[in-house]
């Protein structure tokens, strides 16, 4: 048996904090959608799930732009589940202010925060505060620099390019178990595989579209990269969006609308074609990056995934769009109740198989 075969799986949540409709199609403000995010994060932590991620964005049909702040009103009410980001944009941020941040996080949910670092593939936050987009690379190497340095929480020296340097310069809250738990988000890169693996950080996959096997290789490169890097394995974890009705006609019917409209709503500055329906459902097939269906076919596919990458953890992007908040309520429900127990099993069983054989 792999180190990775022998890990725990932890299953997680994913949202955006889209700004959503009513389920007969009314307006819904931002005000409403972050507490309504807040209330499934509760829900999450209710049906035992391990993790719960807010993302960060600056723009309008995204309603969250601070997650911290977001996560710690989650923290008061939950009890087991970790928290984090997902992403923040570590680029246009300031690495000081994102570690104290999530320390901070970390005191008042007593040691559950986790924090996943991002480029960022939305660019709206980089003239917004002041950064220069020729600059993309520069700013995240630099600036995962120094946060990898602070996580020590020793003192820190550190100078570059884009912020003032520190000499021996103590931050502070630190935390209590000497350390934040941070990941760092590869959307597929070997560029990104290898720094992160020279970090000795965890790596979260972005999985969004295409076969998830094809991100074999890069999960080989990480560990190869370790080694080589002499850094201890660490966890590889993937993120993919996904909708569990109670069938897989109802689960497809429900969530496409409001994935073509985000898929146009962003595509729209980036020339992306429209998505037809036929390209979403070859996304929601047995090799598509879609998780959408029944809880039997979502769980199969997942465990499926989860065994052929040697993930640790898997994140499902569970919201699209305008999806109202009461169907994601209920595919938060149904994810944790019925999804991840039967994805257990099948993990379970195909480790029996392989113990036989």
């Amino acid at each position: 048996m792999t180190d990775h075969e022998s890990r725990q799986i932890e299953f997680g949540l994913d949202t955006f904090g889209d700004v959503t409709q009513t389920p007969d199609g009314g307006a819904v403000s931002q005000a409403q959608v972050i507490r309504n995010v807040v209330e499934e994060g509760v829900l999450a932590d209710q049906v035992g799930l391990s993790f719960f991620g807010v993302g960060e964005h600056h723009r309008e049909d995204f309603a969250v732009s601070a997650p911290d702040v977001v996560l710690a009103a989650i923290a008061a009410r939950t009890t087991n589940i970790h928290l984090g980001s997902a992403v923040t944009v570590l680029s246009s941020d300031d690495p000081v202010r994102v570690y104290q941040r999530f320390a901070t996080l970390d005191a008042v949910s007593s040691g559950r925060a986790e924090v996943i670092l991002g480029r960022g593939s939305f660019t709206e936050s980089f003239p917004l505060f002041g950064y220069d987009l020729s600059e993309y690379e520069t700013l995240f190497e630099e600036k995962l620099e120094l946060f990898a340095a602070l996580r020590s929480e020793k003192p820190v020296t550190w100078s570059g390019s884009t912020r003032a340097s520190l000499t021996d310069q103590a931050v502070f809250p630190t935390t209590e178990r000497g350390s934040l738990r941070t990941w760092v988000g590869v959307g597929g890169s070997p560029e990104s595989v290898v720094r992160t693996a020279r970090y000795g950080l965890p790596m979260m996959l972005a999985i969004i579209g295409g076969s998830p096997v094809r991100f074999a290789p890069y999960v080989d490169l990480y560990h190869r990269a370790l080694a080589q890097f002499e850094q201890p394995f660490d966890a590889v974890g993937m993120h993919s969006p996904g909708y569990v009705a109670a069938t897989d006609e109802d689960a497809r019917n429900e969530f496409f609308s409001h994935y073509q409209g985000m898929h146009a709503r962003i595509g729209a500055s980036r020339g992306w074609p429209p998505l037809t329906r036929l390209q979403f459902d070859a996304e929601a097939s047995v090799e598509g990056a879609l998780y959408v269906g029944s809880p039997e076919t979502v769980a199969q596919k997942m465990a499926r995934n989860i065994e052929a990458l040697g993930v640790s953890r898997f994140d499902l992007k569970y919201g699209a769009g305008t999806l109202s908040h009461e169907r994601m309520m209920t595919n938060i429900e149904l994810y944790g109740t019925q999804v991840v127990p039967r994805v257990k099993e099948l993990l379970a069983e195909s480790a029996a198989v392989r113990v036989a054989g």
